[in-house]
C-alpha cells in the first residue's frame, strides 16, 4: 500500500473517530451488511452454525478499518443480534501508539457465550476490551474450523477476511459504544 493511500486512510480514521456516533450509518444499512457477515462467517467457517446457535448473542462487525504510521486508528459499526434479531448498534474504535505500518480492513464478531457477560455488556454504555470483559481472541482463515465444545471462554472474538497487511492484531483496548441512530 502507497504512502498516500495509508495517509488518507489515517486521515479519514481521525475524521470518523472526531465525528463519533453522529457520522452512523443508518440501521437498515448496518443490518445489510451485518447480514452478509454472517452469512460469509457461516458459509466459510467450518462449526459456526453450532457456534451461533450456542450463542446468547453476538456483535457483528462487518467491517473495522484499521490504519496507522506510528500511530494507529481503527473505527467499525455493527448490531448486536439476540435471538437472531438486531437489538442495538454499536461502533468500536481504538488508537495505538508504536510500531505499525499499513492498513487493513477485516470483519469482526464477538460471540456471547454466558448470558451474564451478554448481559453486563448490554448493561454499559462503553466497554472497553480488556477492563470490562476478557475476550479470547481467534483468528481463522476461509476454510478454518470451530469446536463449539473446546471453547470455554464467556466471549469469544473472531476475526476473519482480513485484507491489507498489518502488524498488530489485537483487540485489546478497543472500545465499544452503543450508536443512538434513531
Amino acid at each position: 500500500m502507497h504512502a498516500t493511500s495509508v495517509l488518507k486512510t489515517v486521515l479519514t480514521l481521525t475524521i470518523l473517530f472526531a465525528a463519533g456516533p453522529a457520522a452512523a450509518a443508518s440501521k437498515a444499512k448496518i443490518d445489510k451488511k451485518v447480514d452478509a457477515a454472517l452469512a460469509e462467517f457461516r458459509e466459510d467457517i467450518g462449526g459456526a452454525n453450532a457456534l451461533l446457535a450456542k450463542a446468547s448473542g453476538v456483535l457483528v462487525f462487518p467491517s473495522v478499518q484499521k490504519a496507522g504510521i506510528g500511530i494507529g486508528g481503527e473505527y467499525g459499526e455493527g448490531a448486536l443480534r439476540v435471538g437472531g434479531r438486531s437489538v442495538a448498534y454499536y461502533s468500536t474504535a481504538a488508537a495505538s501508539i508504536g510500531f505499525q505500518l499499513g492498513a487493513q480492513a477485516r470483519r469482526q464478531i464477538l460471540v456471547f457465550l454466558e448470558k451474564g457477560a451478554l448481559d453486563r455488556f448490554r448493561a454499559s454504555e462503553n466497554w472497553e476490551i480488556g477492563v470490562d470483559g476478557s475476550v479470547a481472541v481467534i483468528t481463522l482463515d476461509a476454510g478454518g474450523t470451530i469446536d463449539a465444545t473446546k471453547l470455554n471462554q464467556p466471549i469469544v472474538a473472531f476475526i476473519f477476511d482480513a485484507k491489507g497487511l498489518m502488524y498488530n492484531l489485537s483487540l485489546e483496548g478497543s472500545k465499544i459504544t452503543r450508536i443512538h441512530n434513531d
